[in-house]
């Protein structure tokens, strides 16, 4: 629960000033052992921890999707396998995964979505990172519009979306091969743009290395690169860049 919301609950009486207290008296990790949870992270910053996935011995993330659910009321997991996601659902049987984006969550019902960002990626196999950034955003609270399969090389597709590409707050470019998606929406917009460059090409892209490149050399202003696949991270960047633009920086 974010501290604006606790206060609120106080300010209407839904909740006492002795119950307030006792939330912010927690201790602000939580102990497992084998892992330290930041409880208090969505306190200070305004997002909650989110799970990497990828890696995880099954009872540790069980365990960790549990103590997180019990601290936050929602969960949200990157990079996680099908069985990753069985195993999760059997000790929280409404976490919802999706296997397109890998995305493994527990979701607090009735979330309001406000502002706007646009995904867009260039090609069909972009989808993917596409979507774990797409998923990302709306986790934090934001409205995503997707456009998809729209790159350079039918540069038609893209233009005849430009109004929703330029109403939007941020806009999230999802590229491999080259990787000039960004560089053409940078050019094209007045709001802040996050490439992502993919894996996605032949052996020349070097695994995504040419789409990063490209990315950071682009010569179209106001373009911010994140990792090569890294949609989590452009998805958390773009719910930040839209709450600042709603006025909601802090909490």
């Amino acid at each position: 629960m974010e501290t604006r919301e606790i206060l609120e609950q106080v300010r209407k009486g839904t909740l006492s000033v002795e119950e307030a207290e006792r939330y912010f008296r927690q201790k602000p990790i939580k102990d497992l052992g084998f892992a330290r949870l930041d409880t208090h992270r969505e306190t200070r910053s305004g997002f909650p921890e989110v799970v990497y996935c990828a890696g995880k011995a099954d009872e540790h993330l069980q365990r960790i999707f549990q103590a997180l659910y019990e601290a936050n009321g929602e969960v949200l997991g990157t990079r996680a396998s099908p069985e990753q996601g069985r195993i999760v659902r059997e000790v929280l049987p409404e976490a919802e995964y999706d296997p397109l984006s890998r995305i493994l969550k527990l979701e607090r019902p009735g979330k309001r979505r406000t502002g706007r960002v646009c995904v867009c990626t260039a090609g069909t196999a972009d989808i993917p990172v596409g979507e774990e950034a797409a998923q990302t955003a709306e986790f934090f609270g934001c409205q995503v519009e997707r456009l998809y399969d729209v790159g350079v090389s039918g540069l038609h597709r893209l233009l005849s979306r430009l109004e929703t590409v330029q109403s939007a707050n941020c806009v999230v470019a999802v590229a491999g091969m080259e990787g000039a998606l960004a560089s053409v929406i940078g050019g094209l917009v007045s709001r802040p743009v996050i490439a992502v460059p993919t894996s996605v090409g032949y052996g020349a892209n070097f695994g995504g290395l040419s789409a990063l490149l490209t990315m950071v050399n682009s010569c179209a202003n106001g373009v911010a690169v994140v990792n090569i696949d890294n949609g989590y991270g452009a998805g958390y960047l773009a719910a930040q860049i839209n709450r600042l633009a709603q006025g909601q920086g802090g909490n």
